[in-house]
């Protein structure tokens, strides 16, 4: 497995987002990490999200296309809670923690969506 600073994660643009790209195995970040203020909205592949509990790795969620991924801890303004690893070919858009917030705040549907997936989690339910 590689870093997300490894040459294997590389950067461009998409329309005027910016984008990663990461290969199968590569580690996006770990539990733990700082979140960079920012969040991720899978463009292509799947993400599997994997926690440590009781001293096992455990997947809780793969994360598609349209999945939002790191958005927990930023808005906790927290460490990550999961450590996000690509099951696949993965472009990820890279989405600033303000770009998200006006997201939020503009599309109403889209901040139900996040309090429902919050909840889910909160619940355990992921």
């Amino acid at each position: 497995m590689t870093e997300a600073s490894s040459p294997a994660s590389e950067e461009k643009q998409i329309a005027d987002i910016p984008s990663k790209t990461f290969e199968r195995g590569d580690v996006i970040f770990r539990e733990g990490d700082e979140s960079k203020s920012e969040a991720y909205l899978v463009h292509e592949g799947s993400v599997e999200a994997r926690r440590r509990v009781d001293g096992e790795e455990r997947i809780l969620k793969t994360l598609v296309k349209g999945d939002l991924l790191g958005e927990v801890a930023l808005f906790r303004d927290a460490p990550h809670s999961v450590t996000a690893i690509a099951v696949e070919h993965v472009t990820l858009l890279v989405i600033p923690a303000q770009r998200l917030e006006n997201m939020v705040r503009a599309n109403p549907e889209l901040a139900i969506e996040l309090i429902r997936q919050l909840a889910r989690m909160a619940a355990g339910t992921v």
